[in-house]
Parts: C-alpha cells; structure tokens; sequence
C-alpha cells in the first residue's frame, strides 16, 4: 500500500491507493452522518466551515447517505461553492427500500440532485449483510442498473457496506466484480462482523477498503477507565485514547482510508493532525501490545455492543435506542455515577421533546431487524430499564416535565 502527502497551507495528509482503482484517497475521510446540529436541525453554517477547513487541510473523501437525514442536501450545497472538483463522493442506495430497477434510478436520480452533482464518485449498496440479501438486489436487475448508470458517467466506482457474519462477506466479495467496500473494524471488533479476515481477503482481490466505525461510536475516544488511562499513559506516549484507537487502524497497509464522524471543530483538528503520520506498519510491539491490555480491560466491561449507528431508529414508540444503551454502558466501562442522572436528563423528555427512554419499548421487535450488530435489543432495553430505571425514575421525570411546563418550556412547544 503506497503512501504520500499532499502540504495544504500547514498541514500535511496522508494519501494512499484505494486499490485496484488507483485513486489517491486521504486517510483521513469525513463521515457525514453526524453533522453538527442547532435546534435539532443540521447547523449548515458551522457544518460548511468544518467541510471547508477539512478541505483545504487536504480531506478528500466525503461518505454520506440516502438515509442520513439532511446530509446529501447540506454537503451538495457546500461542494457547490467550488469545492465539488477537489472531493470524492461517496453515498449508497438504501437496500431496504428498494424493489424494483425504477426505484433504483429514482433514488440515484434523488441523490444527485440533492448532492447537486452530475455523478457519484463512490457509489455504494447499502449496508449488505447477507448473500440472500445481495441476491434479492440482483433478482430485481442491480447489476443491470449499475452498468447502466457506469455507463452514462452517473456512477465511477461501485462498492458495499457490510455489516453481517465474516463467512458471507467472501462469498459477496466475489459475486460481482467491485472496486471497493466499507466494513465496520476497530480494535474491539478484531474479529466482529468482516473482521481482520475479511479486511485481509478484501485487499488481496484489489479492492479499496473504507473503514466505519474506528472509534466505535465514540467509545474508544472518550476518557478511559483509570485502569486502562493508567496502561495507556504508561507507554510513555503522549495520546489521546482516539489517537491511540486511529493508529491502531491506519497501521494495517490493507486499509485504504478509515471514515470519522467529525462534527467537533477539535476533532477536525486533532484528527488531520494524527493522519499526518499514520503509515502503515508503522507502530511497534510495544505500542501494538498497549492496545491489546487497554481491549481486554474494556472488553470485560461492555455490556451492550452498540456502535451508536442508529440504524435501529425511528423506533415506533420513540425510543432513543443507541443514547439508551450509551448511558447504560457508560455506567459500567467508566464506573460513571452520573450516567443515571445523565440518562434521566436526556431521555426524559423534559426539555420539551418526547420521551424516549428504555421502558418505553413496545417490544415489536423492528429495530432487530436492522440492527447491523444483529443484537437483542428487546432483552437489552429491559436491562437498561432494570439499571437505570429505578423506582424514583418515573415520578422525577413526571416532576421534570412539570417544572418545564410551568416555565413555559412545554407549555409553548404544545401551543404551536
């Protein structure tokens, strides 16, 4: 795997081939899954000023999606004040809600138009978990569509995301001749989902290869348990637990570039600052094994393996799944005595917003159905209900709400 950099202004990123395609890819790619938000909408003003900084530091991989809401829309508008000439595309067809060709052309035809551009530089199928599933596509004429699209300059290269067991992912990798793919992998998830295997097979048929989920939803950035700050600090090395979890990644020479869900002007900065230096097998057994210590300490206190992905949302009783399960494993892997009080203020509704905490659930079983972990999210919730719940829970957010009501908070979001 070839490295280089490209200076801009006093950064410098590193580039690496994204495979068979030949294209020169910054380490570094920007997820856009997660843009900062302001009255529970997309903030475009400070979202266009991360873009734009990230840019011109030499970012040049943008990943988005049909189903990120708002995110194709407020990245088309950003590229289209000069800057779409100086990116790569990537966005993906939503598989679910696909079921015929002229769905799959309506929904590129969407996608382009919100991204207002006449093609996608990376087009990927959404998040295909199964041989089954790749079969159902290509039943209702998938492969017919891409080439179509290939051939009319809509599309340049064509990839999957993969979130199922790693004896399929071969098996897909194979059926159909793709340019790329994007698999879920983090020193947590080793041997999770595609895993190492699959990383190593992927590259060795020539594909590029997107990393989602480096830092595990935010859990492998955050403030550490004492124990594991305690082995992390002790190599002598001055890294933050994100520093440590990226390198980690950009250490394998098969990964072309890892995605980060950057949404924190510091985390832009701290980000392009670490991929300055991030090449591959570039860390050294001393290193390799603080990871290792740090991932048996953690492991040990996970409860829920949630990403935080959110493919398991809008649940029909509103339900904030992914936010349910963080508190809950925050309480354990940090021994954190606010999660509780945390949880509470979050999910209680009390800023006006609807409830959406774990005894809610209806127990309908749909978030199951997309969970790309393939988790048991029903018997989770009733643990996080059980833990998090206590008997004091309710009538405090029944006191809550009604001291925002009486404030007016309520009061004139029931008015409008």
């Amino acid at each position: 795997m070839n490295s280089h950099s490209i200076r801009k202004g006093v950064k410098t990123v590193l580039y690496r081939e994204m495979g068979k395609t030949g294209d020169q890819v910054s380490i570094l790619g920007y997820g856009c899954m997660r843009f900062p938000r302001a009255d529970r909408r997309i903030d475009e003003k400070r979202t266009e000023a991360q873009i734009i900084t990230a840019i011109e530091q030499g970012v040049n991989y943008f990943d988005t999606a049909y189903v990120y809401p708002g995110s194709e829309v407020t990245l088309g508008k950003i590229l289209s004040k000069g800057y779409r000439d100086k990116v790569l595309i990537a966005t993906k067809m939503p598989l679910f809600m696909i079921h015929s060709a002229k769905d799959m052309e309506a929904t590129l035809d969407t996608q382009l138009k919100r991204l207002q551009t006449d093609h996608i530089d990376y087009y990927l199928m959404h998040s295909i978990n199964s041989m089954a599933g790749w079969q159902r596509i290509k039943e209702l004429g998938v492969e017919e569509f891409l080439l179509k699209a290939k051939e009319a300059g809509k599309i340049n290269r064509i990839g999957f995301s993969y979130h199922g067991e790693k004896h399929q992912f071969k098996n897909i990798v194979d059926d159909y001749p793709w340019e790329f793919c994007q698999i879920q992998y983090n020193y947590m998830d080793e041997q999770n989902q595609a895993g190492k295997e699959g990383l190593s097979y992927a590259a060795s048929k020539g594909l590029g290869i997107s990393i989602m989920e480096p830092l595990r939803g935010g859990l492998l950035a955050r403030k550490m348990p004492e124990e594991v700050q305690k082995v992390l600090e002790e190599h002598g090395k001055e890294r933050t637990p994100a520093e440590w979890a990226l390198r980690w990644v950009w250490n394998h020479p098969e990964v072309s570039l890892l995605l980060s869900g950057m949404n924190e002007e510091s985390q832009i900065e701290e980000n392009i600052r670490i991929a300055d230096s991030c090449y591959p097998g570039s860390m050294t057994e001393e290193e390799l094994e603080t990871i290792q210590q740090a991932k048996e300490i953690l492991t040990k206190k996970v409860q829920v393996k949630c990403t935080g992905c959110g493919y398991c949302l809008p649940c029909p009783a509103g339900v904030n799944i992914p936010v349910c399960f963080g508190y809950y494993n925050d309480k354990y892997i940090y021994n954190d005595s606010s999660a509780r009080t945390f949880y509470m203020g979050m999910l209680s509704g009390a800023d006006g917003g609807k409830p959406s905490y774990a005894s809610l659930c209806l127990n309908c079983g749909k978030c199951e159905k997309h969970c790309p972990q393939h988790l048991p999210i029903r018997r989770h919730l009733k643990d996080v209900s059980k833990e998090m719940e206590k008997l004091y829970f309710k009538p405090a957010v029944g006191l809550l709400r009604g001291y925002y009501y009486l404030r007016g908070g309520l009061g004139k979001k029931s008015n409008k």
